[in-house]
């Protein structure tokens, strides 16, 4: 114990606790301190946290250090909230604030586990269950619900009958259609970054918060493709498939969102051209805008979400197109630009291929032949190409010859 808290009654909680029983890292250490007020914290030398709640940093180790409160439902929305701390609040007060039992843990500085709420029980039993009523004041909660999910698949983890059934009747009551545009897409941003996403949008898609939240999504479930290129038939099944691919290829945030929003276009095909969607990837363009715009989401992510929704059935079919298409695809995705971002494309395509039912451990040549292609064109001495043109209204058409040839040397024989 530190000479800043000696004398303090702290307790370690939330996701520390957890996490450590679950025999997972442990990154953050977030403590409650019961029985002290403010001017006591900051004699002490923490530093407070904003002026409103009672939050304070360790004065060398920086970890959070929050006093024991309650909180008050006041208005709609994650902002409604009146926040009560005064030396009376008792850490069982505290943790009946919180959302699920498995985040109500705490522990004292002798090492033991206080249990209010039966969340080492769920955490046994492997349950997502939420504390108390109060879970239904706060719609970030089904976020933060889903993102859990997502995280603890791998151990089996469910979700309570009575939390799902809490979680839809806030979805028929509004509270989603509350939530700031910026804490879905940081709740979304973190789901995209588990090992494996999908649980995310699943458990959403169940309580009815993904068709509020994000229509272009939802609407893919029972929309059918070709069995022959899809075993798997529906689309939005496939489109977990592929971004729990995207996740098993690459950290990236960029691509794996790509990945989420390749195929949105097929939520718009006609019935009557059904399981064909010609004109998908065109269509899916100003759904990624309206995604993009309503959750405002980096544009650095709806750029790569667009070139892959575009040209995903191009690279696919990259074996079949004459030289100059090539060319165009890589000029429509600014690859001589922007190489990190075609190569980026490149392996959301390869999730888009291997994201079907039987295919997760075929090999995807159709991107190692834009690598190689794209790598002979790079190599090319442009200034040499533009100083050889007759005249400066030739440059652009001189270029485009020369790159035409060398895509067509490099896939010889085949042109």
């Amino acid at each position: 114990m530190s000479e800043a808290t000696l004398g303090l009654r702290t307790y370690l909680v939330g996701g520390a606790v957890r996490d450590g029983l679950l025999g997972r890292p442990v990154h953050e250490r977030d403590y409650i301190v019961v029985g002290a007020t403010a001017d006591e914290m900051l004699a002490r030398g923490f530093q407070q946290v904003g002026k409103d709640f009672p939050v304070f940093l360790h004065p060398q180790t920086k970890d959070e250090y929050a006093l024991a409160r309650t909180e008050r439902k006041t208005a709609p929305g994650y902002h409604g909230f009146q926040v009560h701390a005064d030396p009376g609040v008792t850490l069982e007060q505290d943790l009946l604030r919180r959302d699920l039992t498995i985040n109500a843990l705490a522990r004292d500085a002798d090492g033991s586990i206080v249990d209010p709420y039966g969340g080492l029980a769920d955490l046994q039993a492997r349950v997502l269950r939420h504390v108390s009523p109060a879970f239904a004041e706060d719609p970030v909660r089904i976020l933060r619900l889903a993102r859990f999910a997502a995280r603890f698949c791998d151990l089996g983890f469910t979700i309570a009958q009575e939390t799902m059934d809490l979680m839809r009747s806030m979805v028929a009551r509004g509270e989603v259609d509350a939530l700031v545009p910026e804490r879905v897409w940081q709740e979304m941003s973190r789901a995209l970054g588990e090992a494996r996403p999908s649980p995310f949008f699943e458990v959403l898609r169940a309580c009815g918060a993904l068709e509020r939240l994000m229509p272009e999504l939802d609407r893919l479930w029972g929309v059918p493709q070709p069995e022959r290129w899809h075993p798997e038939i529906d689309t939005g099944v496939h489109v977990m498939l592929v971004v729990d691919m995207a996740a098993r290829l690459t950290p990236d945030l960029e691509t794996r969102f790509a990945a989420l929003c390749h195929d949105l276009g097929k939520g718009t095909t006609p019935a009557e051209i059904l399981p064909s969607h010609h004109g998908h990837e065109e269509r899916g363009l100003g759904l990624i805008d309206d995604v993009c715009e309503r959750f405002r989401i980096p544009v650095r992510c709806r750029e790569l979400a667009r070139i892959t929704s575009a040209l995903h059935g191009l690279v696919h079919k990259i074996d079949e197109l004459r030289a100059g298409t090539v060319l165009d695809l890589m000029e429509r995705a600014d690859a001589f630009r922007r190489p990190g971002r075609f190569e980026r494309m490149l392996i959301a395509c390869e999730a888009d291929f291997r994201g079907r039912a039987g295919y997760a451990e075929r090999d995807y040549p159709q991107a190692e032949t834009l690598r190689r292609l794209f790598a002979a064109v790079a190599e090319i001495d442009v200034g040499a190409v533009a100083r050889s043109a007759p005249e400066p209204r030739l440059i652009p058409q001189r270029i485009r010859e020369a790159r035409i040839a060398v895509i067509k040397k490099a896939r010889a024989p085949s042109e």
